[in-house]
């Protein structure tokens, strides 16, 4: 009986994986991803792969270790304030989060000989969190009569959240002066997930696993940089509590059900060109492929029975993102930084998700770094996030106990905007 419960355990274990962190909704990037890994990278729009220069570099191209002789540990943290709104029937909603959140930034590199560096970094990749109030999607308030029964079917999506933290150990090899080459592992854990509809809450946890490969090429004031990372799985666990009380009371379903969900994370593979103009001023430009397909289907099993709870089709698109990343050196320990990307959204309008709204982005990036004695820096980011309203105007009826995934039931005009500040302090020995 359990899975006649129409989308119930899926839109909250499903999507509670489709999120990413105590971080908001990918605020930073399309779909669910996070791309900000460092302070440097909040400030240049995360144009860096191809940076053989910045520690806030590692993070995304780890081969860019090879190029300092130095070993080095930056701590740091992110700090992201969103706004989501929707216009739809029922007038102007907000989507109730917090005012901000917090993600953490940690990167070392030790030099271990003249060609060998061993890297550490944790962080958060993947990031979602939205809250809306009941009434925002009135025409899901709808219900069935099953014999004594009357079963609300109107999945309304109300609290999402995941938080989705990797660790990632890594080596860059010093092939020659020109090359180095790095391989890495992606440790994911989701460290707390809910997802809550008015049907339903779940919570849960779990862990995958990914891998990486990354190379930079330096030639005089020119340098190539490539990283890919692979796609990976996360086992997510968790209990489900309905809260529809008739269902318990005729004893369709109990108080708590254990279920679990696998979600596919996307691949990605990054591009980068950047030149030097001379000893203070560099240019990069780098493009990003993210493989979202890979975010087709979640299936929401009950523990118990091993039986098929849910299955919700998303069917996302591979999409691309250009950034551009300016530094300019204007004191001998002063750099200042400048960064602009251009994100698009791998979310088709047949699938449109109320619980991940999202749409195609620009980024707005500035940055200031500051070195100190001693080898320590301080280095500090902001990017402004601006979201292209995404107008939804789907023809297809909701009906009850179906998907309401790209239907008229999340009709409206979805806006987004977000600040992210991002502080490292960074210490070379």
């Amino acid at each position: 009986m359990l899975a006649k419960i129409p989308g119930a355990v899926a839109s909250a274990l499903a999507l509670c994986v489709a999120g990413a962190v105590s971080v908001p909704q990918g605020a930073m990037a399309s779909g669910f991803a996070l791309p900000e890994l460092s302070a440097a990278g909040v400030g240049t729009a995360n144009a860096l792969v191809a940076n053989p220069k910045e520690v806030g570099a590692f993070a995304y191209n780890p081969a860019a270790m090879g190029f300092h002789d130095q070993s080095t540990v930056a701590v740091g943290a992110l700090f992201i304030g969103p706004s989501f709104s929707v216009s739809n029937a029922a007038g102007r909603s907000d989507s109730h989060q917090a005012d901000w959140y917090g993600a953490p930034l940690f990167q070392a590199a030790v030099r271990l000989t003249d060609r060998w560096r061993l890297g550490l970094g944790f962080n958060a990749p993947f990031g979602l969190e939205t809250r809306w109030a009941y009434g925002t999607f009135p025409d899901l308030s709808q219900s069935v009569t099953r014999g004594p029964v009357t079963i609300p079917t109107g999945n309304h999506p109300t609290t999402s959240e995941l938080q989705v933290l990797d660790l990632v150990p890594s080596t860059a090899y010093r092939v020659n002066d020109n090359l180095s080459l790095g391989l890495g592992l992606d440790l994911y854990w989701a460290k707390s997930s809910r997802l809550n509809s008015n049907l339903g809450n779940l919570s849960g946890d779990g862990n995958g696993i990914g891998f990486n490969l990354s190379a930079l090429y330096r030639l005089d004031r020119l340098s190539l940089g490539a990283t890919y990372h692979s796609g990976g799985t996360l086992g997510i666990d968790g209990g489900y509590t309905p809260q529809v009380l008739p269902l318990v009371a005729a004893g369709r379903l109990q108080p708590g059900q254990p279920a679990s969900v696998d979600l596919d994370l996307p691949w990605s593979l990054q591009l980068g060109v950047r030149y030097e103009f001379g000893a203070d001023l560099a240019v990069e430009l780098d493009w990003t492929r993210t493989g979202w397909s890979e975010f087709d289907r979640l299936e929401v099993t009950g523990d118990s029975t091993g039986a098929l709870i849910f299955s919700d089709v998303n069917d996302w698109e591979d999409a691309n993102a250009y950034r551009l990343g300016l530094t300019y050196r204007i004191r001998p320990r002063t750099q200042l930084r400048f960064g602009y990307a251009y994100d698009e959204t791998g979310q088709k309008d047949d699938h449109f998700s109320a619980r991940v709204p999202d749409s195609d982005r620009q980024l707005f990036g500035v940055g200031l770094a500051q070195t100190l004695d001693q080898g320590l820096s301080v280095e500090l980011g902001y990017t402004y996030v601006y979201m292209d309203e995404r107008r939804i105007r789907r023809a297809t009826p909701y009906r009850p106990g179906g998907d309401v995934n790209g239907t008229d039931a999340l009709n409206g005009d979805y806006e987004m905007d977000a600040h992210v500040i991002g502080i490292e302090l960074v210490k070379a020995f």
